[in-house]
């Protein structure tokens, strides 16, 4: 299975440190935050690995090279002509991606949910990893129902993890042309049809997208 790592994001909320650095370097623990990424694939046995890149990613590219210092194998999909949010840049990343499932993390969370249990139910184009809402999400972004069947908030809210295992197929009615495209209106999109599943995860979860959030990652 191919892993993929988005990191092309400005890091715009956890300015000024991220004026001259990329997020993705930012260090916790003696780590940058795209090692702990890559660690958590690498003992899942995922070692292809692909990270869109766009904010600073000349600085991505000399800090990991191709992946063998970690072990791994990674590819670039560059977008610094434009960061093409979520859904956009693993559209733009799908030729290197291939036509099988595939696991997607943020580089700017921190879990140690197993990735190497991530499937696909039958009938699902995508599986997320959701958890308890965090304080910045009170209101969560999903609810389950029937245990792993996604919906939208009904209920008991849950918050998306940013762990999730996808289908290319998911991404099928919008590869006409490369686009900034957010995730969201896809996962809507698969809500109405039934194909989105979920799970909830109450294990250690940790997102490092403020100053204030890294200072906490580095404590906990």
């Amino acid at each position: 299975m191919i892993g993929m790592i988005l990191a092309a994001g400005r890091g715009e909320r956890m300015m000024p440190l991220t004026k001259n650095t990329p997020k993705s370097l930012i260090k916790v623990k003696d780590l940058t935050l795209i090692e702990h990424s890559i660690n958590a694939l690498k003992k899942s046995n995922i070692i292809d690995i692909v990270i869109n890149i766009a904010y600073l990613s000349e600085q991505i590219k000399t800090h990991l090279g191709d992946g063998s210092k970690f072990g791994v194998n990674i590819a670039y999909s560059d977008e610094s002509s434009g960061a093409l949010e979520t859904a956009g840049g693993i559209i733009k990343a799908l030729p290197i991606l291939g036509n099988k499932p595939f696991v997607v993390i943020n580089s700017d969370v921190l879990c140690d949910f197993n990735l190497s249990k991530l499937t696909l139910p039958v009938g699902s184009l995508a599986h997320l990893v959701l958890i308890d809402n965090p304080p910045h999400n009170p209101n969560g972004d999903f609810s389950l129902v029937n245990n792993h069947q996604v919906t939208n908030v009904h209920g008991q809210s849950y918050t998306f993890s940013g762990i999730g295992i996808y289908h290319p197929d998911l991404f099928k009615s919008h590869l006409e042309f490369e686009q900034k495209l957010p995730l969201y209106p896809i996962l809507k999109e698969a809500i109405a049809n039934g194909n989105l599943s979920g799970e909830h995860y109450d294990g250690y979860w940790q997102d490092v997208g403020t100053p204030e959030r890294l200072e906490l990652a580095n404590k906990s």
